[in-house]
């Protein structure tokens, strides 16, 4: 059986335990319940091999204020439990299955325990017990399909498997999936081009880097990653560093570093906006897939407070309008990356390429990011690739260690829009795949960086403009200009303003463009703004011609033969 197969096949059996639930929960609410009793019962499991040597052990240290170090070496995991009950147990008393099970849930060692909170399970173990369901469902986690063990169920299936349940609750909840998760071919895109010049790293012996996601999720993007360095060199370790706004996304991507053996502490929990829980560092690799189009005027007090420190805190290069974040979270990856290089792949959509007029926040974000020479590449991606959305979007790349290569100064846009599979079955918006083959496609497209008809290189300069103001004269009543001080005063009403690419010569792109219509016309010098912006789909734009009028007239005949007459009955 495939993997894609034996996921889905565990996942169904373990969606199925929902039936148990039908009357005391409606659909949109079985995944509160599911998700956190699928996290705990692979917790049981991978505990079950060392229960007796963790229980020995705490009858030992139980007194002991460090005893976490302990108990963890005895579970031979970063986590424990310290209760006599596992789920087995727990169904050879009935009658006391809330009390036993609450014991059960008190007996795991803080950072599961942070996890079980952030699920806000507590209530639903009252109602549960209240429903006399509670028993019902636990045994149904102890049968054959919810058999989560290691030796059946790889930490990377796990995975998956936490994915594709957290999907199925986000679709009954009518909620957008895709704000919890980003398609893994996606992921795995974005960890190839990431990735795609760090040989020496990828080759290396016991090579330690850093990784991190301002809005991790469920933590797909983190652990693709991990899993795409490991395929290449088992040695490597990657660290991931991730914080999430989502409680209940938090706690599957906190379980999820958990059970693999890493380090979960570096998975915080909180407003990466307006709390960063990373403040002062730095990494290795970011990448993301921030929310775009969300508002941010409930962290504006924090964001302004912020922004005011320069570059000594995010927001130095400027602010974008209050009605959508995703830049903000932009600045924030560029301001985590290492003095020493750091790169980047983060998603948007069109946004940011092009809103805002010249010196507007989103366009002083453009210029430092292009003026300091961070963008390697923007990749357009396929439509109706995401769950929950189907408009364009594109990976922005960027890197602080472009100097001395041949991408310093240039940036490479790739229209990969083309490269898709069609889906069988729609998941949402997400109607197109993108293949292994694509995936390797666009990431020699990336890694060529040369001029196809899908690729294209600028020059830095290219997207930077100057916005110049035109004032004409004010004239009187008989159409002469009114003169201060021996100089013409401006018209409000003839003002007017020109983008004038900064390769060109202002005076002389003036002399050419405006002058001839406009004899009497000045530049304000003084209102003159450099802008930035980066008009991706013009620079791939395809002229089509229009059809001729005889083939549409043909082609319209053809139509009413077919509709027997019906035209004329309407048209006359």
């Amino acid at each position: 059986m495939s993997l894609s197969a034996h996921v889905s096949e565990k996942a169904n059996l373990i969606w199925a335990i929902a039936d148990k639930l039908t009357g005391v929960y409606k659909p949109h609410e079985y995944g509160e319940v599911i998700l956190p009793l699928t996290v705990i019962r692979r917790f049981d499991c991978i505990l079950a091999d060392t229960k007796a040597a963790v229980l020995e052990k705490y009858e030992q240290v139980k007194e002991l204020p460090k005893r976490d170090i302990l108990l963890r070496n005895a579970s031979g995991h970063r986590f424990y439990n310290t209760s006599r009950f596992t789920f087995e147990r727990l169904l050879d008393d009935p009658d006391n299955i809330e009390s036993n099970f609450r014991d059960y849930l008190n007996g795991f060692s803080p950072n599961v325990a942070e996890i079980i909170e952030k699920f806000k399970f507590d209530g639903h173990i009252t109602t549960m017990a209240q429903k006399n369901i509670l028993f019902i469902v636990l045994k149904e986690f102890t049968t054959p399909k919810a058999d989560l063990h290691p030796a059946h169920i790889s930490n990377l299936e796990m995975g998956y498997i936490f994915e594709e349940i957290i999907r199925r609750f986000s679709e009954a909840h009518n909620e957008d999936a895709g704000q919890h998760y980003t398609p893994r071919e996606v992921i795995e895109l974005m960890a190839n081009i990431l990735f795609n010049d760090d040989s020496a790293f990828l080759a290396g012996d016991s090579v330690a880097k850093t990784i991190y996601d301002p809005a991790c999720g469920t933590g797909g993007m983190l652990s693709v990653a991990e899993n795409y360095i490991h395929s290449l060199n088992s040695s490597a370790e990657l660290l991931a560093f991730g914080q999430e706004i989502n409680d209940q996304t938090f706690a599957i991507c906190k379980a999820d570093m958990l059970i693999k053996g890493n380090d979960a502490s570096q998975i915080r929990s909180g407003n990466t906006l307006s709390d960063d829980q990373f403040a002062g560092q730095t990494f290795d690799y970011i990448l993301s897939n921030p929310p775009f189009g969300r508002e941010w005027k409930n962290e504006k007090a924090a964001i302004e407070k912020e922004a005011k420190l320069g570059f000594a805190g995010r927001f130095g290069a400027g602010l974008p309008a209050v009605g959508d974040g995703q830049m903000l979270f932009l600045e924030t990856a560029i301001a985590k990356m290492k003095p020493t290089g750091s790169r980047v792949a983060i998603i948007h959509n069109g946004s940011p390429l092009f809103t805002g007029d010249a010196g507007s926040g989103p366009s002083e974000i453009r210029r430092y990011i292009l003026e300091n020479d961070l963008l390697e590449a923007i990749i357009a991606l396929p439509n109706d690739i995401f769950y929950n959305t189907g408009i364009a979007t594109y990976i922005w790349v960027l890197s602080n260690k472009k100097k001395g290569t041949r991408r310093e100064g240039k940036v490479q846009l790739i229209n990969a829009s083309g490269l898709f599979e069609k889906r069988r079955k729609a998941l949402g918006n997400k109607r197109n795949d993108i293949s292994p083959e694509q995936i390797a496609e666009i990431t020699r497209i990336y890694g060529d960086f040369a001029e196809n008809e899908i690729s294209k290189i600028f020059d830095n300069q290219d997207f930077g403009y100057s916005k110049i103001t035109v004032e004409r004269p004010l004239r009187d009543e008989k159409g002469e200009p009114v003169l201060k001080k021996g100089k013409p005063q401006a018209d409000p009403a003839l003002r007017d303003t020109e983008n004038v690419p900064l390769k060109e010569d202002i005076p002389a792109y003036f002399a050419r463009e405006v002058l001839p219509f406009a004899p009497d016309a000045w530049i304000d010098e003084s209102k003159t703004k450099v802008g930035y912006e980066i008009p991706f789909t013009r620079y791939f734009y395809r002229y089509e011609a229009p059809r001729p009028s005889s083939e549409i007239m043909a082609e319209i005949l053809e139509l009413e033969k077919e509709l027997d007459g019906s035209l004329k009955e309407i048209f006359g």
